[in-house]
């Protein structure tokens, strides 16, 4: 079984402020951006089944409406100069 990591996922939407995710979906950051340009092709949202706004928050779902998003930063810790965009 493949070993899951926790990922920083900043989305940066067309109007308003940058929103950060934690999330535990995939086993690495080059998994979630195959998953993010996959749904970015199909034209459907990203479905993530294990997600947080914080590190004290419950996990939730959480639905990301990709056509309203400019880039997404995905990384292993949070930082603003750190991980990979699509």
């Amino acid at each position: 079984m493949v070993e899951k990591v926790e990922l920083v996922m900043r989305f940066h939407p067309v109007g308003g402020e940058d929103v950060s995710v934690l999330t535990t979906d995939f086993s690495g950051p080059d998994q979630a951006l195959e998953t993010i340009a996959r749904a970015l092709d199909e034209r459907r949202s990203l479905v993530l089944t294990h997600a947080r706004y914080n590190r004290e928050a419950t996990e939730n779902a959480l639905i990301v409406n990709l056509a309203n998003v400019v880039s997404v930063r995905v990384a292993t810790n949070d930082s603003e100069t750190s991980g990979q965009y699509l």
